[in-house]
């Protein structure tokens, strides 16, 4: 446990030492929290205030809060996945740079450095990951708060599970990585359509029904839409009690993916979570696996 904890150590010096490293992973969520606050939030605006009902009035604040708690949804849900691929970006660089092979020479098993890698990943995207939570409860209260204290509870769990879930994930993609070059293609790719694909960009409703049905098979698809059901659960409740008809609520819900369907049957959240942690189980287990296969074939 000793050599673990000294081995998580270095890794977490080495991470918030290297500026690169360390404001790469910033990048993700102040770019986007840049680029939510000065256009998309006007575009989603007209977009949410053009689909009401006519005669349906409802105050701005309440769609400022709609509308910021679905960006701040969508921010933290790539983050905590994107930044966990900047977070591993050390154990390929020990790789490239011939580290590896002088930590397999000292008596410090293999097992303890692929542990010390991903305690490290994990401590450090968590890090970062809340951080951002925080700044943006911090921007959503000057908007329109309508968060009960249940509510950033549970949004602090979800951010909690699906940073473990992208680093499981980031750990078995970069184990198979030796180069920089490698893994700044993968952080690209990564960067680019994993927003797309959990349905942080843009809605999976908006999607085709075959696609869709396709996305109902992501893990991300939960974690994006559990964070969406406790940030946005609060402005909700105050659409009914404004008197907002039930079809008009399904529809929005739907619209914004608060609601996720798989196979045409509504997904529950207990069952949301049940995806997410098992998920987060199988890509450990797989991180696992892929370590023993390398002992014994060596």
């Amino acid at each position: 446990m000793k050599t673990l904890l000294n081995v998580v150590r270095r890794n977490l010096k080495l991470f918030f030492k290297d500026k690169g490293m360390f404001f790469s992973s910033l990048i993700t969520p102040i770019i986007l929290l840049v680029l939510y606050a000065t256009f998309l939030a006007k575009v989603y605006k007209e977009s949410f205030a053009s689909a009401l009902p006519e005669g349906l009035s409802i105050p701005a604040k309440l769609i400022d809060g709609t509308v910021f708690s679905q960006l701040i949804s969508a921010l933290l849900a790539v983050s905590c996945v994107t930044v966990s691929f900047c977070a591993n970006l050390l154990m390929i660089q020990d790789k490239a740079n011939g580290v590896i092979r002088d930590f397999t020479v000292t008596p410090v098993r293999r097992s303890t450095l692929a542990a010390g890698y991903y305690v490290a990943s994990a401590s450090s995207t968590l890090i970062v990951t809340f951080s951002a939570l925080a700044v943006c409860l911090g921007y959503l209260a000057t908007q329109g708060w309508y968060m009960s204290v249940s509510d950033v509870l549970f949004v602090v769990i979800d951010v909690f599970l699906l940073t473990l879930f992208g680093t499981a994930l980031s750990s078995c993609v970069n184990f198979f990585l030796t180069t920089n070059g490698q893994a700044s293609a993968v952080g690209t790719i990564i960067s680019a359509g994993y927003g797309f694909i959990c349905g942080a960009y843009m809605p999976i409703s908006s999607f085709g029904s075959g696609l869709q049905k396709v996305l109902s098979f992501l893990p991300g698809t939960y974690g994006t839409c559990l964070i969406k059901n406790h940030m946005m659960r609060g402005v909700f409740a105050e659409m009914e009690n404004l008197g907002f008809p039930s079809e008009v609520m399904t529809g929005i819900k739907d619209s914004v993916d608060y609601n996720v369907y798989f196979f045409g049957n509504r997904v529950s959240v207990p069952v949301m979570y049940a995806v997410l942690a098992g998920s987060v189980l199988l890509f450990t287990g797989l991180f696992v696996l892929f370590h023993v296969l390398k002992k014994r074939a060596k």
